[in-house]
């Protein structure tokens, strides 16, 4: 069976880079404090324990299924389009998210038990993505965010709060394998 992705269509697309206006969603959101790497984590593990379920509904819990990407994003709220990006590991807020499958309504969700979680309904946007593989590491982190603010600036966009970072693969997929994008909302 496929793994739910949030639907979206194609503006633009030249290589890598992509300018994409996705549907409305709802999410289950939580903010976890750490590093980058503790941060991502502890969110994925809180909202998996939600998925798994720890919810309530009217006839008990219920499981939810796994859908793709999941989101990380910096909880801070301002970033500046300069190049060259640097990177350093540093405690802080972070916004861990899964999107919700589609056949869900905020009315229809299981209840998370867990307050830490929260269930959000997102507008429909539009986002300029660039897609890579491997392991998102630093190094590569900053060199992607970097090629995707340039091809943003030849096309005189300019970004709406941090970056955000989508991995579509379970952990023990092959680097060469992964499929990761960084994405400014537009």
């Amino acid at each position: 069976m496929a793994i739910e992705e949030p639907e979206f269509i194609s503006i633009e697309k030249k290589d890598a880079f992509e300018i994409r206006e996705y549907k409305s969603k709802l999410i289950a959101q939580v903010l976890v404090t750490g590093t980058f790497d503790s941060a991502s984590n502890k969110g994925f593990r809180l909202l998996a324990d939600f998925i798994f379920g720890n919810n309530k509904t009217n006839e008990g819990s219920k499981k939810i299924d796994m859908t793709a990407p999941v989101i990380t994003r910096d909880a801070s709220e301002k970033i500046e389009m300069t190049a060259p990006v640097i990177s350093e590991e540093t405690e802080r807020g972070w916004y861990i998210s899964f999107n919700m499958p589609k056949q869900y309504s905020k009315e229809t969700l299981p209840i998370p038990n867990n307050s830490e979680v929260k269930i959000i309904e997102v507008p429909a946007e539009k986002f300029a993505v660039i897609t890579f593989s491997g392991l998102v590491r630093d190094k590569k982190y900053a060199e992607m965010l970097n090629e995707l603010i340039e091809e943003m600036k030849k096309r005189n966009l300019e970004p709406k709060g941090p970056p955000i970072l989508a991995r579509y693969n379970p952990p023990w997929t092959l680097p060469f394998l992964r499929r990761n994008e960084l994405m400014f909302r537009l």
